[in-house]
């Protein structure tokens, strides 16, 4: 019998106690794969349209040529998997500051983790995304200066409801502009939010982006039994 509930994993980190379960969920008699800091649960395998979609609407936006690629955050891996689906992606750094949840891709402690991490494209950096960006280190050990053609952000629930306090300063207009000056011309930042359109936050990236749009995304919902949502904002910086 297929046991209902399997912790494959506990770690303790800086931010409180991480865990990765795996469990059979009885509405969809399917295995769902979940992400709990401390009693808090931060991601499920159940809702992942709007990861897959944070990669695609942000794509999107960028001309037919080869891209290098940022991912912030890197969870259950399926923001980093879809963008990796675009033939035009020529590297991917994933940033993600908690060793546990890399060595669980390593380890192949969820499906298709490997499809990752074997992907030659593909640099998996242990790191604070928002210090790495706050600090000017960069998103490239060798080369502090880099930029990247998109920068992919799904780590906070949302611009105003942040897991750690020391991440609110990205979500202002110095923050924003920080950001966008770690892109090429014509680059794109894509964020996933929880929480429906912000305008006040539309407002800031379009001080500091030449183009700024709020998608909300929606799916099924089999634990209430209708639709939910969640947003996608892409930004854009001016081509040269």
């Amino acid at each position: 019998m297929h046991p209902r509930l399997t912790e494959l994993d506990w770690a303790a980190t800086r931010i409180g106690e991480i865990s990765l379960r795996r469990r059979l969920e009885p509405l969809t008699r399917t295995e769902v794969y979940e992400v709990k800091l401390g009693d808090e649960y931060l991601m499920s395998s159940m809702f992942t349209v709007a990861e897959e979609e944070l990669s695609r609407l942000t794509l999107a936006a960028l001309p037919d040529a080869p891209l290098d690629a940022v991912v912030g955050g890197l969870g259950l891996g399926y923001t980093a998997r879809t963008a990796l689906t675009d033939d035009r992606v020529r590297s991917l750094t994933v940033v993600e500051a908690l060793a546990p949840v890399i060595d669980w891709h390593r380890r192949e402690l969820l499906p298709e983790a490997g499809t990752l991490t074997t992907d030659p494209r593909t640099t998996l950096l242990e790191g604070d995304f928002f210090a790495l960006l706050r600090d000017g280190t960069g998103f490239d050990p060798a080369a502090p200066d880099r930029r990247f053609d998109a920068i992919l952000l799904d780590i906070d629930h949302s611009p105003v409801n942040v897991l750690d306090a020391t991440h609110a300063d990205l979500y202002t207009a110095t923050g924003l502009a920080r950001l966008a000056g770690r892109l090429r011309p014509g680059g794109a930042f894509g964020l996933w939010s929880d929480d429906a359109p912000d305008e006040s936050f539309l407002a800031l990236l379009r001080q500091g982006f030449a183009t700024a749009t709020a998608h909300v995304v929606t799916f099924a919902n089999p634990l209430t039994g209708g639709t939910s949502a969640n947003t996608v904002y892409v930004a854009t910086v001016a081509a040269e």
